[in-house]
């Protein structure tokens, strides 16, 4: 850097400098993240600069590394632009996708995002992991083709360093756009189609297999399930699991009814379960919302949980420590996996690793009230 812009007193370069007794060009180097230095040196310098207090002026500093610290948090749909008849309507969602409430897409979609508790785990994660770096997540919505179009121009004009991406339908065509742009991007979930993306995920298949050796321990012989949307991988896996371990233990047939992920879904979904079998004495539920819909409706038809019927969710959400009883839950480790999500994408940047890649984290089962 040639200047130093900061107000009259303020610590500068040269201050470090004589504090760290090396020169003002290795103070520049260290402070600019260049990694020929060596170690020790790179230690006296960070010392420098907190003893000194210095702090680095982030324009002249993005001048030289042409980076922004910045990384485009973006959760994204597969809506198209909508017509005035869909903004009345609202968007259809996806992997996480309540019933929308009247409005304009963009409110709508929005407000499903802050809503589901699903989200604020992985912004906790990417927030947690950045923040100690120096980096701040920038959140943007991408539920419209205009606005996937904005998305992929912002990362193509620098104005953030690469994108954590949390898709919210199977058909999102998101990742590719941007990956096919030439762009770092880490993806949250296996993506429906095959693109080469790196991204993180969790075995489903064993949380479902948790949750089906759970319910046949304590005696359950008429279980069932509430599906995620079986459009996406996790809903397809989570029901895979569940069956095939219910099969191995000699129940090939597992009645299940489709829900959204939502408690509203899962409320609907419990009442079709009850009137088509109404002796049914277990039921896992593709996610703790949709855990939580079940249990309302199992106490409106005077059913007890556990007693009568025990319920298990998936996620180990919020929703689940709230739930009366408390929800047995299959545990994703949603904040882990935000976290390691941001940290392959800071390994892309620094150069460190351009292989497209996948951390598949394993999920456990928490016991509490439900079952």
């Amino acid at each position: 850097m040639t200047e130093d812009p900061r107000p009259a007193g303020s610590p500068t370069l040269e201050d470090v400098a004589r504090a760290a007794g090396v020169s003002r060009a290795t103070v520049s180097r260290v402070v600019n993240g260049v990694r020929n230095v060596d170690p020790v040196i790179q230690e006296s310098v960070r010392q420098a600069v907190a003893s000194t207090g210095y702090t680095p002026n982030r324009a002249a500093r993005s001048l030289v590394t042409r980076r922004t610290d910045a990384i485009a948090l973006v959760v994204s749909g597969a809506g198209d632009d909508p017509t005035p008849e869909d903004e009345a309507a609202g968007p259809t969602g996806g992997a996480h996708r309540p019933e929308e409430p009247d409005g304009g897409a963009g409110s709508s979609f929005t407000a499903q995002v802050f809503a589901d508790p699903f989200f604020g785990r992985v912004v906790t994660g990417v927030v947690n992991y950045l923040r100690p770096r120096g980096m701040y997540p920038v959140l943007m919505f991408a539920e419209t083709s205009r606005a996937r179009e904005e998305v992929v121009s912002y990362l193509r004009q620098g104005s953030a360093d690469g994108a954590l991406v949390v898709s919210t339908h199977a058909d999102d065509p998101l990742p590719a756009l941007i990956t096919d742009a030439g762009l770092p991007a880490v993806l949250y979930a296996r993506p429906s189609r095959p693109t080469r993306i790196s991204y993180v995920d969790l075995a489903h298949q064993d949380g479902a297999r948790l949750a089906a050796e759970h319910l046949l321990a304590r005696g359950c012989r008429r279980i069932a399930t509430i599906t995620g949307p079986l459009d996406v991988p996790a809903g397809q896996d989570r029901l895979a699991g569940f069956r095939d371990t219910m099969a191995r233990a000699g129940q090939p047939y597992v009645p299940l009814a489709e829900g959204s992920f939502t408690q509203e879904s899962g409320e609907a979904a419990m009442a079709r379960l009850l009137a088509e079998h109404p002796d049914l004495d277990g039921v896992f539920a593709a996610n703790d919302l949709m855990a939580v819909g079940a249990c309302h409706v199992l106490r409106e038809y005077g059913r007890r949980v556990p007693e009568d019927v025990a319920v298990i969710g998936f996620d180990d959400s919020s929703a689940a420590a709230a739930c009366r009883p408390p929800l047995t839950t299959v545990r994703q480790p949603v904040e882990e996996m935000a976290a390691e999500m941001a940290r392959l994408l800071l390994d892309r940047l620094a150069g460190s690793d351009r292989a497209v890649t996948s951390v598949i984290f394993e999920p456990s089962l928490v016991v509490r009230g439900s079952a």
